[in-house]
């Protein structure tokens, strides 16, 4: 049996709460469409502002000190929304593997939340970036093991701009494996990207996962990518993030 060293959290179990804080944090809705059957699959929550500040405002007040707490308050402030507009589909959070110290209790405070607003967790996406460095791939196994074992589904963002590429994808095993925007960008013009793509898309068959193309702004891009066997779609094609709702969908591909 392998023995995992669990992170030690400086401020201990009281310090990783669903307590906003030190935020105040509002979430848009992207979603993830499904191209073929032209259907809804995810909404991704992403942070904003009370004032619809980017992420990028929000992520600069992050430190090593309140890191667990913003965490945990993206987490729940994703779980009440998505109860309050009553989203039926997937729902993908964002998470920091560097975060968590140990899963279940980092854990509580979603599952709970869930529970008091209704929102199944089983319908819960958490997502991470392969952009942000793991200290420990080790430990994020088993983050992702005990995830998994609770029945929610893991999804490893911006792959191909990241730290641990295909190494880091043969450790996780993860649900859906979300192509970077630099990959998918022009790829119906781009030669180069269609066959590093057809090879991605033909590893996640054999591994059964999921692939999601992001970044789509365009007709061709999608036409193209379905040409290789993606149905996932995510994008300003389809949709741009809605301020605390809903967005319109466009099928007209």
């Amino acid at each position: 049996m392998t023995t995992v060293r669990l992170p030690q959290h400086p401020q201990g179990c009281e310090g990783c709460t669903g307590d906003a804080a030190d935020f105040d944090l509002r979430m848009a809705l992207q979603p993830i469409v499904n191209a073929t059957t032209r259907e809804l699959f995810a909404q991704e929550a992403l942070v904003r502002g009370p004032n619809r500040e980017p992420a990028s405002d929000i992520l600069a007040l992050v430190n090593d000190g309140n890191r667990y707490r913003f965490d945990q308050a993206c987490r729940t402030t994703a779980v009440r929304l998505a109860a309050r507009l009553d989203v039926k589909c997937f729902l993908s959070i964002n998470f920091m593997p560097n975060a968590v110290y140990e899963p279940e209790r980092c854990l509580r405070s979603t599952v709970e939340t869930a529970a008091s607003v209704g929102f199944p967790l089983e319908r819960i996406i958490f997502e991470f970036t392969e952009s942000e460095r793991v200290v420990d791939v080790g430990f994020l196994r088993f983050i992702v093991e005990h995830y998994h074992s609770r029945g929610l589904r893991i999804a490893v963002d911006d792959f191909g701009a990241g730290y641990s590429g295909l190494n880091l994808l043969a450790e996780l095993q993860p649900d859906f494996l979300k192509l970077d925007m630099g990959l998918c960008r022009r790829i119906d013009r781009d030669r180069s990207r269609r066959v590093i793509v057809h090879h991605i898309a033909q590893m996640c068959r054999e591994l059964e996962i999921r692939p999601i193309a992001e970044g789509i702004e365009t007709r061709d891009e999608v036409r193209c990518l379905q040409d290789l066997g993606l149905e996932l779609f995510q994008g300003y094609y389809f949709a741009r993030p809605a301020f605390e709702a809903q967005a319109d969908l466009a099928f007209d591909a």
